[in-house]
């Protein structure tokens, strides 16, 4: 018995021992976040959490000093729009506006398909400032925090007048639109004119350039070559990894490729607007872009413009393709406008050699001869040439015809005359 109760008194004192040594030691250390701190997208960029009354989300905000360059493009020049510069391109849509009041948006999104099920988790709005081009973005670091996004891009879309974007009557603003009400939220680009660049740069270079994607014009025209670029049809897949990994490094490139995306936009309409203003002063160096402008022009009804723009486009040169085609739309012009001379001196250019509308040039010759000047063996002479390329039934009846008209003055002049009776 007496050996238990010295065991037990010597126990006590180890731990009492033990009380002493750690009595007033440094606190345990509070419960922190597992993650490292390159987790989060605020380590690697600069920008803050902004709190909104939907919650919360991440926006980030550079500037393009206005003494850089974006390829051919000084930034600077940018503030030296017009304000009426918007004006023709868009139709009368987008009203005189400075170019401060201007919102240049793009959209980085979860599919490029579109859908209720496509999320923007990245917008782009760019705008020009007296410092040069500065770009804020709004980013989603999960879907919870859309309303929060949505909410701040309304605000901030609050002080413009005009929204300009690459492919965004298309697909950005309708995407936008289908997210606000999907967020039982008002849209905020009722307001807004919108002019959508890529219809206008189609018409512009689709007729030599390959492909008129937002990248291919940034490389062919404004000569800028972009280098470890995110391809576009590889973002949605480095946000569903960042999703599931929450490694933020991993979608700073997508930041970098909205921003020159906006950048470029910004460039271009400083170039594609100016040649549906004053096509006069447009400078071209390839005939292939006038000839894409003067069409417009004609479907526009401004055929004297066009016109005048497929002759510019000739002078510069054409390949051959194109360039029987330009004559041949230059003629019909010319004869709606009233010169018959001129566009019976295109026509025999194109029925003087080989291409494919030499058959259209003598049936369009032989009409002339046969109704206006009534040469009906000329004319006669035009139907055979356009017979021998490419017969046709109505061409054989238009050849009939006019072998009776030739006949029909001989036989007429073979006729008594008539004695008739006065009234």
């Amino acid at each position: 018995m007496g050996d238990l109760q010295d065991q037990l008194a010597g126990l006590r004192r180890k731990i009492a021992r033990i009380d002493r040594k750690y009595a007033g030691g440094p606190p345990a250390p509070a419960p922190t976040d597992s993650r490292p701190a390159r987790y989060f997208i605020e380590q690697w960029m600069t920008g803050e959490v902004v709190e909104t009354p939907f919650g919360q989300h991440f926006e980030t905000e550079r500037l393009y000093e206005r003494h850089r360059r974006h390829g051919s493009m000084d930034i600077s020049s940018l503030l030296e729009l017009p304000e009426d510069l918007l004006g023709a391109l868009s139709g009368g849509e987008a009203p005189p506006s400075p170019v401060t009041r201007w919102a240049f948006l793009d959209t980085e999104t979860t599919g490029l398909a579109g859908g209720s099920g496509t999320y923007a988790f990245l917008i782009g709005v760019g705008r020009v400032t007296a410092e040069g081009f500065r770009v804020r973005q709004f980013f989603m670091r999960d879907y919870g925090e859309e309303p929060s996004l949505l909410w701040a891009l309304a605000e901030h879309l609050a002080a413009f007048d005009v929204l300009v974007t690459y492919n965004g009557k298309t697909y950005d603003q309708p995407l936008l639109e289908t997210r606000y009400r999907m967020a039982r939220a008002r849209p905020p680009f009722a307001r807004l004119a919108h002019l959508d660049l890529l219809h206008g740069a189609r018409r512009l270079w689709k007729l030599r350039l390959e492909s008129c994607r937002l990248v291919d014009l940034e490389n062919q025209i404004l000569g800028v070559e972009r280098e470890g670029d995110l391809p576009g049809e590889m973002i949605p897949y480095v946000y569903f990894e960042y999703l599931r990994t929450q490694q933020a490094w991993k979608v700073v490139p997508i930041f970098h490729h909205n921003a020159v995306d906006l950048l470029t936009t910004a460039c271009l309409t400083g170039i594609v607007p100016f040649a549906f203003r004053e096509p006069g002063a447009a400078r071209f160096v390839h005939g292939a872009d006038l000839v894409g402008l003067a069409r417009w022009f004609a479907h526009a009804g401004e055929r004297e413009q066009a016109a005048g723009l497929m002759r510019r486009a000739i002078d510069l040169g054409l390949p051959d393709n194109l360039l029987f085609r330009t004559m041949w739309d230059m003629a019909a012009l010319e004869k709606r406008l009233g010169r018959d001379a001129a566009s019976l001196a295109v026509l025999t250019d194109l029925a003087a050699g080989p291409n494919p509308y030499r058959p259209q040039a003598f049936e369009a010759l032989a009409k002339h001869y046969e109704h206006l000047e009534c040469n009906y063996s000329l004319a006669l002479e035009m139907v055979s040439a356009a017979r021998a390329l490419a017969d046709s039934e109505h061409l054989r009846k238009r050849e009939a015809r006019i072998r009776k008209r030739l006949v029909a003055p001989v036989k007429a002049a073979r006729l008594p005359l008539s004695t008739g009776r006065l009234g």
